[in-house]
Parts: C-alpha cells; sequence; structure tokens
C-alpha cells in the first residue's frame, strides 16, 4: 500500500478505537514531507526517518513524539502486510527528563483565587473578566479539569440541581459525569446568575464560561492572565523542580490533595484510585500515575500510613 494512504488508514483505524490521535495523525502527515508518500511503505528509508525526527534544534521531547508516533504506524504497517520491516533506528537518544508539576499549597491557592489579586492580574484586559477568570480557576482545581474541558462547558452541561458536570468529547474521545462539592456547585449557582458581559448568549448551547463578547476563552489569553496573577502572588517554582508552575498544575494538585486527604481520613487508597482515575478522565491507571507527585505531605501521610500498618494496626491497610 501508498505510505500516505496507510497513513490515512491508520489514523482512522486508532480514531475508530477511541482515540483523538489528532497530535500523531499530524505528525505522520509531517513525516511525508520527508517521504514519498506515492511510494510504497517499504520505500521509506532510514535516512529519511532520521532527518524528520532530528529537527532543527537540540534534543527535545518533540522528537519522542514524532518517534513514538511513527513506531506505531509501522508496527500497524507490518501487522497488515503493508510493510516487511520498520526503518526506524534501534536506538533513539533518551529525551530530557520531563519536570515534575508544580503541586500549589493551600497558602498559594488562597492567593491565587483572591478577588483582589485576580482585578490586579486583569488590568487592562478587554475580553476576560475578573468572575469568569476566577471561575475557571475554581473549576481547574476544584473539579480536576483539563482547560479544554473548562472551557468547553456548555451551560446544558451544569446540572445544579443535582451537581454534575457533563464534560463532552474529551482527550480520549469520550464522555463522563463530574459530580462536584457543595462548595464549587455554590460558587457555579452564583456565576450563572451573574454570567458578566453584555449580550452574552443565554441559550444552553451558549458557553459557561466566555469572554465579554460571548466566544470561547482562547488559551492564550488565560495563560497571559495567569501569568500576570503569578507575579501579582508571588507565586514560583521551586528549586529543582518546575520553574514555572502552570495552569494545568491545579489538575495535578487537585490530585495530589485528594490523595492526602485520603490518607490522613485513613481511606483505602487503594480501592480510591480508580475512583479518582475515572473522575479525571484517565483510560487507565497509568494516566494518574503521572498526577500523583509525592509532595512532602503525601509522603509523611503514606509513612503514617505504613507505620500503623507494620505495627498491626486494626483494620491497616498500606
Amino acid at each position: 500500500m501508498k505510505l500516505r494512504a496507510a497513513i490515512e488508514q491508520y489514523a482512522l483505524w486508532r480514531q475508530a478505537h477511541g482515540a483523538k490521535f489528532t497530535t500523531a495523525r499530524n505528525l505522520l502527515r509531517q513525516f511525508l514531507r520527508h517521504a514519498d508518500g506515492e511510494a510504497e511503505c517499504d520505500a521509506v528509508t532510514k535516512a529519511q526517518v532520521l532527518t524528520f525526527l532530528a529537527g532543527r534544534g537540540a534534543l527535545t521531547r518533540h522528537r519522542e513524539n514524532k518517534a513514538y508516533a511513527l513506531a506505531g504506524f509501522w508496527r500497524y504497517a507490518i501487522s497488515r502486510g503493508y510493510a516487511r520491516c520498520s526503518p526506524l533506528p534501534e536506538h533513539e537518544p533518551r529525551s530530557p527528563l520531563r519536570a515534575p508539576p508544580y503541586i500549589y499549597t493551600r497558602a498559594e491557592l488562597q492567593r491565587l483565587i483572591d478577588p483582589r489579586n485576580i482585578e490586579s492580574s486583569l488590568h487592562g484586559a478587554r475580553q476576560l473578566d475578573a468572575v469568569t477568570f476566577r471561575t475557571l480557576l475554581l473549576l481547574l482545581y476544584g473539579a480536576g479539569l483539563r482547560f479544554s474541558e473548562a472551557t468547553g462547558l456548555t451551560l446544558a452541561d451544569v446540572d445544579l440541581s443535582e451537581a454534575i458536570l457533563t464534560i463532552r468529547d474529551t482527550k480520549f474521545h469520550k464522555s463522563r459525569l463530574v459530580p462536584v462539592g457543595p462548595r464549587l456547585a455554590a460558587v457555579l449557582k452564583n456565576f450563572m446568575s451573574i454570567r458578566p458581559g453584555n449580550g452574552i448568549a443565554r441559550g444552553e448551547a451558549a458557553f459557561l464560561l466566555a469572554n465579554r463578547d460571548g466566544t470561547r476563552l482562547a488559551s492564550s489569553t488565560v495563560q497571559a492572565a495567569f501569568e500576570k496573577l503569578r507575579r501579582v502572588t508571588k507565586v514560583r517554582g521551586t528549586e529543582g523542580g518546575r520553574k514555572v508552575p502552570r495552569l494545568h498544575d491545579l489538575r495535578h494538585s487537585f490530585a495530589v490533595h485528594s490523595l492526602t486527604a485520603w490518607y490522613r481520613q485513613g481511606a483505602d487508597v487503594q480501592r480510591l484510585l480508580p475512583v479518582l482515575s475515572t473522575y479525571l478522565g484517565h483510560s487507565d491507571l497509568e494516566g494518574t500515575k503521572a498526577y500523583l507527585s509525592m509532595t512532602p505531605e503525601l509522603l509523611q501521610q503514606a509513612s503514617l500510613r505504613f507505620a500503623h500498618y507494620a505495627s498491626g494496626g486494626e483494620n491497616a491497610r498500606p
């Protein structure tokens, strides 16, 4: 089969099995700039692959993503008989270690959601208003949502009577229901009663969180506002860790704080981990592990639990 056709068929196959596959599909299409898409799959040379992988700058995780996309495609092509062997190099250089997520402290979170600090960070902003920005931050931390999930919520997705959010078409091409606590539910109820803006759409298809003109919040707008907010609140990275705390780290913080609270309450953490994984919208526990950084507080709670278990404490679990 021709390379271009095989790549498109592979992308459709992955999507039919539940993967969005947008990034990998785009990378494979970029590879066609280095190889003849109208040639057979076996016509691809190792030199063409190496040129595509090398890029122009220093070694980054982007190279790893490209190699991963190509490896998946060639496994598929070989299994279908479109190719006899893979042209990928046998050994790939190690990509740089990923900086661990930043886990915000309770005090930092309080500063980040302080209305006065948020107002200061949005001085001169034209589209994003303070109450919308604050509600977004509370959703990212209070419900552990991804940015795209929070900004994609419509009015129809918020059930205040049941305190449930419907998250549609997520990272893994699935939808899920996310229950929210009473405090966050109260915040959403108040926000929906005062949604700011002139002439913003009120129909069920309208975005819950929107710019002043009713359009969906843009990542660039919110990221710029968050950078200013971090400077206003003096929230900085840690030595040897992530130098610049990210908006996405609110989701990491939600996961770690939930786990810490379960340890403190004496809950069965091993039983609850799949619950947390489902709540976060992960396809398996491996995806959740990346969020569970061992903060000093979390490590202390885990150590206390193990000490209780080792001493034969009643109903103790490691």
